[in-house]
C-alpha cells in the first residue's frame, strides 16, 4: 500500500514568521499538535505543540512577538507519496517519529502520515506495534 493511500492531505501549515500565539491558536482550531513550516512553497520546518511549550513557554518567551521560527524543529523527516507503508514505517522507526511529512517527487509537501494512519488505514497492526514500540523507546535505548 502507498503512503498516499493513508496519508492526510492538504496539511495546514504556518510561516516562519507567524506568531507562536497564533501557530497555537490555528494548532487548537484544527485539533492539531504538529503544523509544517514553509516558506512559501519550501518547507524549512515543523513545529509542534511540544516545541511551543518546551522552547517558548519553559523560557518565558511572549507568544504574542516569539515567531514559530525560533521555535520550531529545522529538522524534518519525511518519505514520498508513491513509496510503501512499510518504508513510512522505517524512516519512523529510525529517527523515532510518530509522524512524517509526505513530500511529491518535486519535493513540496503533499500531506502528512501519522502512526495512526498507519494502523488504521492499512490494518497492519503488527508493524503499527513494531513502529509505536520503537518510536516509544528512550533516545539511545538499544533495541
Amino acid at each position: 500500500m502507498k503512503v498516499s493511500e493513508v496519508m492526510t492531505r492538504k496539511a495546514e501549515v504556518v510561516r516562519p514568521d507567524t506568531t507562536v500565539q497564533e501557530a497555537a491558536e490555528r494548532m487548537r482550531q484544527l485539533d492539531v499538535g504538529p503544523l509544517p513550516v514553509c516558506d512559501g512553497d519550501r518547507l524549512v520546518g515543523m513545529v509542534t505543540d511540544r516545541d511551543i511549550t518546551v522552547r517558548s513557554t519553559a523560557e518565558g518567551w511572549d507568544p504574542f512577538t516569539t515567531p514559530v521560527r525560533d521555535v520550531m524543529t529545522p529538522e524534518t523527516f519525511y518519505c514520498f507519496e508513491d513509496q510503501d507503508v512499510t518504508e513510512a514505517a522505517r524512516i519512523m522507526n529510525e529517527h523515532q517519529v510518530r509522524r512524517l511529512l509526505v513530500l511529491n517527487r518535486d519535493k513540496r509537501l503533499a500531506g502528512i502520515v501519522s502512526l495512526g494512519d498507519l494502523a488504521v488505514e492499512t490494518g497492519d497492526r503488527q508493524t503499527a506495534g513494531k513502529t509505536l514500540e520503537a518510536v516509544s523507546q528512550p533516545a539511545g535505548a538499544k533495541r
